[in-house]
Formats: C-alpha cells, structure tokens, sequence
C-alpha cells in the first residue's frame, strides 16, 4: 500500500475515483488514512497531511488513551457489557443444558458443564450475543430502509478485527460487528444506518457525509459515543 512517512507517523494513502481528498484516524491505534482522487500527486498528498499534522497528532493520542479491556478469563465476578451497561458474570455448572441468560440488570450467568474450558465459556457467551443482536437487528434494518429508501437483501453477524460493519454493494449484504452486541442500541443503529448509506453511495465520500447528515442528524454523536467505549482485547474500530 502507498504510504507517507511524517516522522514516526504513517499516513495510509487509499486512491479512490472521488474528487477531493479525505483524512481519518482510526481506532484502536490511530491508524492514519488519506483517501485521495487517482491522479492527485503524492506531494501534494505529502503537504496536506503535513498541514494537517497537529490534528493527527490529537486523534492518535486520544485513541491511544482511550480505555480497554483486559484479557477476558469468564470467570465468576467478572464485567462484561451488553447493550452498553455493565453486567458481572456468573458461573453456573449444570449436568443439564448449557445457556447464558440475563439475571435482573446486573448479572449474566453462564450454565455450563463443570470444568468447562475458557475457551467453551467464551464461545457460550459468544453465542448469546449472536442471538440477542438477531432479536435487535431486523426491526431496525427495516426502520432505516424505510427512512434511507433502500432495500438490502440480508444481513449476518461476524467477529470482525477491524471494522464495526460492512457493505457488499454487489449483493447488499450488510455484515455487522459481534462487538456491537455489547455497545449502547444507539450505536448498533448508526452502525445500520451507516451500511445501508452505502447502498446510495460506496465511497466515504462529501455525497456519503451529505446522506448520513441527512436520514441521522447525529451521527457524529454516536460514532464518538461508540468510538470512546472500552474496547475489546483484540483491536478493532471503524
């Protein structure tokens, strides 16, 4: 990938058929992305990102400071988060079925066989995140068709590394974040919103901006809300 070195930053060149240049830092790290026309020439590139140094700088720290979560063990006693609020997991071994369910608004219990793995507990847990979001997802899928005036052809839930959601244009497929299970409804809903934009326009573009701003006024609220949460152990952002 074409890149420009500024000290000990580097600025991802990404060349798009768009006509003006685009500058993004991106969480967990302060990844640092220069969206730019096709024949723009890289010094030109160089000299807006110079001019735009002291705003890198800002972005990269803030995300660098920004909370996150230790090593997750599924252990009894330990903060999980679903929906945005905190919850203390509970373990509960059974010779029965295994299933997580919500106790009250503070805990989350896991049923799981004696001696179960970290690694079966986390794939419970995973599981019931999976299934919460596909009770959320498809009223506010249509909610936002309906206000966006577009129409995907489905939707799937994935653990994603380093994007909150995603759009096949070809085949309007929207693929949303594991991880948004637990961040505020608000999120899961810009999130939405964000893909199904892309329907009407691929790029991350001034037409793009001008639709968010148009069907959600408060997108940038929302993004900064989920940007600023706790982040998992593994990294990811958008």
């Amino acid at each position: 990938m074409e890149n420009i070195q500024i000290g000990s930053i580097t600025v991802d060149v990404v060349r798009k058929d768009i006509k003006n240049m685009h500058l993004a830092v991106y969480p967990p790290q302060g990844r640092v992305r220069l969206s730019a026309p096709r024949t723009t020439d890289s010094e030109v590139l160089r000299l807006f990102a110079i001019s735009k140094l002291g705003w890198i700088k800002k972005q990269v720290k803030s995300f660098k400071e920004q909370p996150r979560e230790t090593p997750r063990q599924y252990v009894s006693g330990e903060s999980h988060y679903f929906q945005g609020k905190r919850f203390l997991l509970e373990i509960i071994e059974t010779d029965k079925q295994q299933f997580v369910e919500l106790k009250g608004t503070k805990k989350i219990l896991i049923h799981c066989k004696k001696n179960s793995s970290k690694e079966k507990r986390s794939i419970l847990l995973k599981e019931w995140y999976r299934e919460q979001l596909k009770k959320q997802v498809p009223e506010l899928i249509k909610k936002w068709e309906k206000k966006i005036g577009v129409k995907s052809e489905e939707w799937r839930v994935k653990q994603m590394k380093t994007k909150w959601g995603a759009c096949n244009i070809e085949v309007k497929r929207i693929w949303l974040n594991l991880e948004l299970a637990k961040k505020p409804p608000i999120c899961l809903e810009y999130i939405i919103a964000h893909e199904l934009v892309h329907l009407l326009e691929r790029n991350h573009n001034d037409r793009f901006v001008a639709y968010l701003d148009e069907y959600m006024s408060k997108w940038r609220l929302y993004r900064d809300e989920l940007n600023s949460l706790p982040i998992a152990h593994s990294d990811w952002g958008y």
